[in-house]
């Protein structure tokens, strides 16, 4: 292939600012705070199972204590109605005995309940407290979601006016060239990582590193200046200066 060698030259402008387009790709693609928003999602989602637990929990706290409440009443008003009766002064000797015997296992059997209704009411704090905790957590896991989100979209907002003043550049350097040359670079570009062009550095391409044999260099040298040169190591685009 012929091509101007001042048109080969603009090929390694036209290559810096593909390289640094596709830097500015790899770096919008592996910004720190993608890994922080995706470890915050699933904190939020974790924080969100969580506040469902504890209310799940409180619910059954809930519950247990009306029950416990509820198990006490019958007992007392019977224990209530027994003492009454008791202090009537009605019942017969006999009566009177089992009646004593059994205010003084209602006594018991209130006390008991008691108890149970005490450790209800105290599992009913505990899951409050659990639910006010999950439900901080979940909001603090939030707001730190929220920022981390906002920081991202305003790297990624720079990104894209960097990007566009990229692309505005490439444009403006790849409309001169001639399309045959500009195919061929971008065909050896996307193939060989992004670089389809590269400078003749003494005898060294600047695309590979490789220095080129004596046979080669003298080769590249001997070709006309306006022969689009190939690199034997790499195969890249191969410019003269």
């Amino acid at each position: 292939m012929k091509a101007d060698p001042q048109d080969q030259r603009r090929l390694l402008d036209l290559q810096t600012v593909d390289s640094a387009i596709d830097q500015l790709e790899q770096r919008v693609l592996t910004l720190p705070v993608h890994a922080t928003i995706n470890d915050l999602a699933q904190r939020r989602q974790a924080g969100h199972d969580a506040v469902v637990a504890a209310r799940t929990n409180r619910g059954d706290a809930e519950a247990a204590r009306a029950k416990a409440e509820a198990d006490v009443v019958p007992v007392k008003e019977r224990l209530q109605r027994n003492q009454k009766r008791i202090q009537d002064g009605t019942l017969e000797a006999k009566a009177l005995t089992a009646m004593i015997d059994e205010v003084a296992h209602l006594k018991t059997r209130v006390a008991t309940l008691e108890d149970q209704e005490l450790d209800a009411m105290e599992a009913l704090e505990q899951a409050e407290a659990g639910v006010k905790a999950a439900e901080e957590a979940l909001a603090e896991v939030e707001a730190d979601l929220t920022a981390a989100v906002a920081d991202r979209d305003t790297t990624l907002a720079r990104a894209r006016e960097e990007m566009a003043a990229l692309r505005a550049r490439r444009a403006e350097l790849a409309g001169p060239l001639p399309k045959d040359l500009l195919a061929l670079y971008d065909k050896v570009r996307a193939r060989y990582h992004g670089v389809g062009a590269a400078s003749l550095q003494g005898r060294r391409c600047t695309g590979c590193g490789l220095e080129a044999t004596t046979a080669d260099f003298n080769a590249y040298q001997a070709a006309p200046a306006d022969e689009v040169v190939r690199c034997t190591e790499c195969q890249r685009l191969l410019v003269r200066l």
